[in-house]
């Protein structure tokens, strides 16, 4: 089995594409090849003869380009287990019109060579004492103040061209940023295409912990964007869209003032379109200057997603995971590890005789490793968003020490031992005050909303399967 996307450099006369980490095609019998387990969530497909001749050059980065063809990958690219890699679209920086909104500074990325030969609008958000821009500039001012939606959509609103780049006004561009995002517009479904963001390079604590675990940097993986998947949001940081699709939707929702991007995301998605996730390209956002400032952002953040769990019912879930593993976690965090044991086993065997077409040792495999990835879920949920339930157990409740204590502390010293680093343990404190203003600002949502969603876990079937 092939885990590589096979050969980057060879001419593009079919369908080049790349496989996602999470890719397994058990080789041997019962499976015979005829078998994929791989996307977000994992997904179990099975191949006919003739799609398991198509797989296996997909395995290789590229296969031809014909209608039945593209059928079997689309259901592959849908489900995340393969992502495309073009070499080239049907736009060029011409098709493309950057707005900027802006509230008392001037963009970051105005007037770099970033920016350079691009149609750009500024857009002013009635800021008290407009910024001066220069480099060739246009420049929208609003009368009033309406927050990140509102100016944005006021520029949208002068686009003329088939693609419009949103870009904040703390994001910095590298050269070259654009066109391996315009590459993603030679699907017809793509609606929108985000690259990596990460914390700028700067001096200072907050700066560090930004480059670290910013929330906005969904990691070096290519994905497609989805709820309840492993890059389930982008931010509006940067994002590259069709004009049509974001106006036939109404634009970004002016009711929001933050989770207007994951909002916009979703919608897309609930329309049909594809959101594609890019890390080749990577931008860079300035972190906050004060503490103070930088613990408002993230409650800011926690707080939208009651909002967003309104609108977007079960996408908010801060665990998603098999209700034997739900049973698994709850019989070893009450002092019952035989018995949590037990089950483990007896789950690896029904998988094993559920999944009959899948070799016993694969099968063994993806329960362990489920029932692994569903206590690290219960662990960040407990860190995140369950902390305020969880303090309190365990001061009332002896019992409740000790999970509560490994929630906290196992995950990092995991991360360290993985790495071979202090650092996991160094930017814990930090990392612990980033979670539970996160997880305050939740909390303080919920209520303000009354719409429990975000506090709710996901407990369903596993894995899916996506028939043949």
């Amino acid at each position: 089995m092939s885990s590589t996307p096979g050969h980057p450099h060879a001419p593009a006369t079919g369908l080049r594409v790349r496989l996602d980490p999470t890719w397994r095609r058990p080789a041997g019998p019962p499976a015979d090849g005829k078998v994929v387990i791989a996307g977000s969530p994992l997904r179990l497909f099975r191949l006919s003869t003739g799609g398991a001749h198509v797989i296996a050059l997909a395995e290789t980065g590229e296969v031809p380009d014909t209608p039945a063809i593209r059928q079997l990958i689309d259901r592959f690219i849908d489900a995340g287990a393969l992502h495309p890699t073009p070499a080239h679209g049907p736009f060029a920086p011409a098709d493309v019109t950057v707005v900027m909104p802006t509230f008392e500074r001037v963009p970051a990325a105005l007037g770099t060579p970033a920016l350079a030969g691009l149609r750009t609008i500024v857009v002013d958000d009635a800021s008290p004492v407009p910024a001066p821009v220069s480099g060739g500039a246009g420049v929208v001012r609003r009368a009033t103040n309406g927050g990140p939606s509102a100016a944005r959509n006021t520029g949208l609103a002068q686009v003329a061209t088939p693609l419009v780049a949103f870009i904040d006004a703390d994001v910095r561009l590298p050269d070259g940023w654009l066109a391996p995002l315009l590459a993603h517009f030679a699907d017809p479904r793509v609606a929108l295409v985000a690259p990596r963001v990460m914390g700028a390079p700067g001096p200072g604590v907050l700066a560090g912990h930004e480059q670290r675990h910013s929330p906005l940097d969904l990691g070096d993986q290519p994905a497609r964007i989805a709820a309840g998947t492993r890059v389930s949001y982008v931010p509006a940081a940067v994002l590259v869209c069709r004009t049509e699709a974001v106006r036939a939707l109404g634009g970004f929702d002016e009711g929001m003032r933050l989770g207007e991007d994951v909002d916009l995301v979703w919608r897309l998605a609930e329309a049909d379109h594809r959101c594609r996730y890019e890390p080749a390209v990577v931008a860079h956002h300035e972190a906050r200057h004060t503490v103070l400032g930088w613990v408002r952002q993230r409650m800011g953040y926690g707080r939208s997603a009651a909002t967003l769990a309104r609108r977007h019912p079960g996408a908010l879930a801060p665990v998603r995971m098999s209700g034997w593993s739900v049973l698994v976690w709850a019989l070893a965090l009450s002092r019952r590890p035989l018995l949590a044991l037990g089950v483990a086993a007896g789950t690896i065997v029904a998988l094993q005789r559920k999944l009959a077409d899948v070799p016993p040792r694969e099968a063994a495999r993806m329960a362990g490793l489920g029932h692994l990835a569903a206590g690290r879920q219960l662990a960040q949920a407990t860190t995140r968003v369950w902390w305020p339930v969880a303090l309190v157990a365990a001061a009332c409740c002896r019992r409740a020490r000790l999970p509560v204590l490994a929630a906290f502390t196992v995950p990092v010293l995991a991360d360290a031992v993985r790495t071979r680093s202090l650092r996991p343990l160094l930017d814990a404190p930090l990392l612990f005050v980033d979670q539970a203003a996160y997880g305050a600002g939740v909390w303080a949502g919920v209520v303000a909303e009354g719409e429990p969603g975000p506090l709710l876990p996901d407990v369903r079937n596993w894995p899916a399967r996506a028939g043949r």
